[in-house]
């Protein structure tokens, strides 16, 4: 395939960024988006010229560092799929393909389609821990746990913090992401210590990092890699006002 890519490039968050065409011949259907991106790359440093800068790590839809806006949609087309898992199959000969990166302000851009998102491992800091004895583990049958709040707990910690629902969102709002943190740690007996505390220190630090409010569109489930759902923003609603009320 013989493809056209529009893509962003801004030097840091202070540069005013602009949209650059790039040609690219010979993409296999094969090649993951981010194969693509490195026979660019690879071409552009070949030809003396910069290469597009762009976050990545694990290649395998686990890490949550290949943040881009494709198109329009938070990592391509394909639903609960993250960028590096996505393929050039998706598109045919002749396409043009935008490329961004998350536009959000506590998501301030780094280079080109790389933006800091440690704004998420701040929120986690505020209270995403438990407090446990150390020594010996427990045996795994001595403390009871529902089934259904054990698959609550897992499909809330499938959550890999790419912020997609931050890129998908109106107003960049983070209480998906924010939300998958509190309940996989709630809905266990281990997280349960600190669940009044975890609600509140959070979604303070959330507002500190400047993410906007839910919009209730379901945007975010819709975007998800990982298909993280908005009754994790209900569960903490609830978490969140009950520590409220209760807070010594």
């Amino acid at each position: 395939m013989n493809l056209t890519l529009k893509v962003w490039k801004q030097n840091n968050a202070q540069d005013q960024g602009h949209f650059e065409s790039f040609q690219v011949s010979d993409v296999s259907k094969d090649m993951s988006f981010l194969e693509m991106f490195d026979v660019l790359n690879e071409r552009l440093i070949n030809e003396g010229k910069e290469p597009i800068a762009f976050d990545h790590d694990c290649r395998e839809g686990i890490c949550g560092m290949c943040s881009m806006y494709i198109n329009g949609r938070a990592h391509g087309p394909w639903n609960e799929t993250t960028t590096c898992q996505l393929h050039m199959r998706a598109y045919n000969d002749g396409d043009t393909i935008t490329v961004e990166p998350w536009r959000a302000g506590a998501f301030p851009v780094l280079k080109d389609l790389m933006v800091d998102r440690t704004a998420f491992d701040r929120i986690i800091e505020a209270g995403g821990y438990i407090s446990v004895n150390t020594g010996n583990a427990q045996d795994a049958n001595c403390i009871p746990v529902d089934k259904t709040s054990a698959d609550a707990a897992f499909a809330a910690a499938a959550c890999i913090g790419c912020g997609a629902c931050v890129a998908a969102c109106k107003n960049s709002s983070a209480m998906l992401f924010v939300s998958a943190k509190v309940s996989q740690l709630s809905l266990l007996p281990q997280g349960d210590p600190e669940r009044k505390d975890r609600a509140l220190n959070m979604l303070a630090q959330m507002d500190k990092e400047g993410f906007g409010s839910c919009t209730n569109t379901g945007a975010c489930e819709a975007e998800c890699p990982k298909g993280i759902s908005i009754s994790n923003i209900a569960r903490l609603n609830r978490e969140y006002i009950r520590a409220g009320f209760t807070q010594e």
